[in-house]
């Protein structure tokens, strides 16, 4: 049976791991954080292309045979991959086809820098004629990442980052940081507002994948083990018993 790997630069891919864990419980994951590199918005497109190819190498090391990469930047890389002995699939196909099945009047946007100014997205919608309102979000992941899920600064980047874009229909949460911060984020938007978050839309293409189930999740990054699993529980309240650390 196929093994499902589940990767990104930090614990933001973890929102979309306990999603999987909701809809798809028996399916084991190999979940990779990878953050003892550079974070993958700061890499040139090269360097970025790079570091996944020898990720994805790694996980077909591991028996691996098919990947999600839980990362919006990431993501953007993937049509440069080699992706000849794996399947990948990314965020930027499911959030585009979940927001569009929501017919947006006014449709905004968060992200990261990568994600914003690649034009992945303006792209993608742009396909279906839909316009769309972007604003980089670069200070939230790097935010949550660290545990702040509530501080006043974290609300003022929120407010900042959120006031030009508050009375659109939906906002697509383009990071799947953002998710973890989706009730902070609540009042700097209009009551009308949607707030979308296209991982139940992604799960949905993996549901049609055949799975190994009744396996054991395995957790691994090649940052610090301890940071991993304070993060994910802050987070998305997932608790971690064991993270391993890896050298790629």
């Amino acid at each position: 049976m196929n093994r499902l790997g589940l990767q990104d630069w930090g614990i933001g891919g973890i929102g979309v791991y306990k999603l999987v864990k909701e809809i798809l419980p028996g399916v084991a994951v190999t979940y990779l954080s990878d953050t003892g590199v550079t974070p993958y918005g700061k890499m040139t497109r090269k360097e970025l292309v790079g570091r996944l190819n020898e990720v994805i190498e790694f996980f077909v090391s591991k028996g691996v045979t098919h990947l999600v990469i839980g990362c919006n930047a990431a993501s953007t890389a993937i049509p440069f991959l080699d992706t000849s002995e794996i399947t990948v699939e990314g965020m930027i196909e499911s959030a585009v086809e979940s927001v569009s099945k929501l017919k947006p009047e006014r449709l905004g946007l968060i992200g990261g820098r990568r994600t914003v100014v690649s034009g992945v997205y303006r792209r993608g919608f742009g396909k279906m004629g839909i316009d769309i309102e972007q604003r980089i979000a670069q200070p939230l992941s790097a935010l949550i990442e660290a545990g702040d899920l509530s501080s006043d600064h974290l609300k003022n980047e929120c407010r900042r980052i959120l006031s030009p874009i508050k009375n659109c229909s939906h906002i697509l949460l383009a990071c799947t940081h953002y998710p973890a911060i989706a009730d902070v984020m609540r009042p700097f938007v209009s009551q009308s507002t949607t707030l979308v978050d296209p991982a139940r839309e992604l799960i949905g293409r993996v549901a049609a994948w055949e799975l190994l189930t009744g396996g054991t999740d395995i957790f691994l990054t090649t940052g610090d083990p301890l940071q991993m699993k304070k993060a994910a529980f802050a987070a998305f309240g997932v608790e971690i018993a064991v993270v391993a650390s890896v050298s790629i």
